[in-house]
């Protein structure tokens, strides 16, 4: 349950989990509030050190105060784990975060995103540039489609995956299943990797063992990384790191590493090495 409230005269975004425990942010006000048509976007203009926030379906997305958690992890670990990472597709992430973390890379050459939701990446250019940034660099593709038809007839053309997919509801919803993830390996080059965002492991337990169960039936190799993100659900997330044959932290491109850290707020090579360090009830519910 989520919603914009006023409490004695000042407005707050709620967001309360199926958990039964949430977040709330002081807001000064609602910068863009519209039905597309899939689904309600919003831009909050927050009365906080958190800054303006993006919403979808009442759902939190990303916020300019702590959105390098989520973006700075759910590219660089795969990226820095690929030998040459040149050709990559972000699959949702129509805010562009994604695709800037991805643009910090000197290999890259190619960078697709699908969103199926073109107002996402309208609003976040209006309202969110820090984020969107880089969605007009000319090695960026835009394609405004269903990812699932989009993905069908890749063959072998991405080094990389990157699934920055909304939770799995409303249009996220076919992005979680198993002709997918099968659709999505086969778009894989060999030494391809795929990083998908797997929910909160303190809020959704449930959606994480579905997810992983499916994933396994897939991808040879499965791992479970976290971090903290502060006002996701539980304040902790994970992401599903899935190759044919790339085990993760099998390799670290040093130089890039170096680069990378030096542009990045929460990325390291020692953080990075400890992402796959699993608390014993996390590594119990993607076994």
């Amino acid at each position: 349950m989520t919603a914009v409230t006023n409490d004695e005269e000042q407005l707050y975004y709620k967001e309360i989990t199926p958990s039964g425990f949430g977040i709330a942010i002081k807001l000064k006000k609602v910068l863009f509030s519209e039905q597309s048509k899939y689904q309600k976007v919003e831009v909050l203009e927050s009365d906080s050190k958190l800054g303006r926030i993006l919403t979808l379906d009442d759902l939190m997305m990303a916020t300019e105060g702590d959105e390098y958690f989520y973006h700075e992890m759910i590219a660089h670990i795969p990226m820095i784990n690929h030998k040459c990472p040149k050709d990559v597709l972000v699959i949702g992430g129509g805010d562009g975060g994604t695709v800037r973390e991805v643009l910090k890379h000197k290999t890259v050459e190619h960078v697709v995103l699908c969103e199926i939701d073109k107002m996402v990446i309208d609003v976040s250019k209006e309202y969110l540039p820090t984020i969107s940034c880089k969605l007009d660099d000319p090695k960026v593709e835009i394609r405004v489609e269903d990812a699932i038809k989009y993905i069908e007839d890749k063959k072998q053309q991405f080094d990389v995956i990157l699934i920055d997919s909304t939770d799995p509801l409303g249009p996220g919803v076919g992005l979680f299943t198993e002709k997918f993830y099968t659709n999505v390996k086969e778009a894989l080059k060999p030494d391809g990797i795929m990083v998908a965002q797997s929910e909160s492991p303190v809020a959704f337990e449930e959606d994480i063992k579905s997810m992983y169960g499916m994933l396994k039936k897939v991808f040879p190799i499965v791992s479970s990384y976290t971090s903290p993100i502060p006002t996701y659900p539980g304040g902790y997330w994970a992401w599903a790191f899935c190759s044919e044959n790339v085990e993760p932290l099998s390799y670290i491109d040093e130089e890039r590493c170096a680069e990378i850290t030096k542009q990045c707020k929460i990325y390291n090579k020692d953080y990075h090495l400890a992402r796959f360090a699993l608390p014993t009830f996390l590594d119990e519910l993607v076994e």
